[in-house]
């Protein structure tokens, strides 16, 4: 019987069969060089690719393999979520399978760990392989959602990061399903300290973050920690209906003292369209946190796992949604 490990490294996938075997390798080398017992927590996240069967392949040679294969695809934080929950390590490692954040920064955490720290982020340097629009968003938004929330999110991370088990247990108890992982982290609090890095390029296959992924990630991130839009679209509406009300008593000014007003449909309109167009800006803020409380009041769990592989009986009873 193999003794429990120190360390559980999840590895969230999702169609990533031309890199799995090349993550798989380099995470075995550093794991081994480490010297103590540990695990590795692959979770295929709906995959339409031969990703889990790569991974069966590996559990077939290495009983530090487990696998937990989705029924479907519940996105990256949800991937990141279970691994977690199933994780046995007394510290859990987060880290991609697209090799962009080295698996050689590890020791480096657990070095961090070992002297006293909960939390171990990594912290991204530079960034190659990516567009200057990715970085330049990816700039802007960190930022934003920094000044939006009143929890401190480090900028320039990702969700490659060393956890300590009790920060699991705490994480494993926050129940929401709109998941932003790394807001998660900093707000449950704890001893937390970052190891800088720099990202590389996609060691194979196609980004799981195009342009409208990101976007959605972005919402999902600042509407689950902050409420700042909604009072936004307050300030704004009073604004504008004071800005009216002002408007309106130049217009009757002019009407009745002025022979300046002039007949036509084009000032007209134009206040319609940019006073609607605000109105349904705002209703589309409000519309999205409507539709997270509703997302939560249906209570339908956060994932739900089709098989799973290498765990002990104790884990594999336990149920296969969250």
């Amino acid at each position: 019987m193999s003794p429990e490990p120190n360390y559980s490294v999840v590895v969230p996938m999702y169609n990533e069969e031309a890199v799995i075997l090349k993550t798989y390798l380099r995470l075995k080398g550093v794991m081994d060089g480490i010297g103590e017992p540990y695990e590795f927590v692959f979770v295929n996240d709906g995959s339409r690719d031969r990703s889990a069967e790569i991974v069966k392949e590996l559990g077939q040679s290495d009983a530090n393999v487990r696998l937990i294969d989705f029924s479907r695809n519940f996105g990256h934080q949800v991937a990141i979520s279970a691994g977690m929950d199933y994780a046995q390590g007394r510290a859990v490692i987060v880290i991609d399978a697209d090799l962009q954040d080295p698996p050689e920064v590890i020791p480096d955490m657990i070095r961090k760990w070992k002297e006293g720290y909960d939390v171990i982020y990594g912290k991204r340097l530079k960034r190659k392989g990516e567009t200057a629009f990715k970085k330049g968003t990816a700039l802007i938004f960190y930022r934003l959602l920094r000044s939006l929330t009143s929890v401190e999110i480090p900028v320039d991370t990702g969700d490659f990061r060393l956890l300590d088990r009790k920060v699991c247990d705490v994480m494993s108890g926050l129940k929401e399903k709109n998941r932003f992982i790394r807001g998660m982290v900093s707000w449950v609090g704890f001893n937390q300290t970052s190891v800088e890095y720099i990202r590389e390029e996609r060691a194979a296959g196609e980004t799981k973050y195009p342009l409208k992924k990101m976007i959605r990630f972005a919402v999902d991130a600042i509407t689950s920690f902050s409420y700042k839009p909604l009072k936004l679209a307050t300030y704004i509406g009073f604004v504008l209906s004071l800005s009216s009300f002002f408007y309106l008593l130049v217009v009757l000014y002019q009407r009745l003292f002025t022979n300046s007003t002039e007949p036509g449909w084009a000032s007209i309109i134009a206040i319609n369209l940019f006073f609607n167009g605000i109105v349904l800006l705002m209703l589309g803020v409000i519309g999205e946190y409507i539709g997270r409380i509703y997302d939560e009041s249906k209570n339908r769990p956060l994932y739900i796992i089709k098989e799973t592989m290498g765990f002990g009986a104790d884990r594999r009873e336990r149920s296969d949604e969250r």
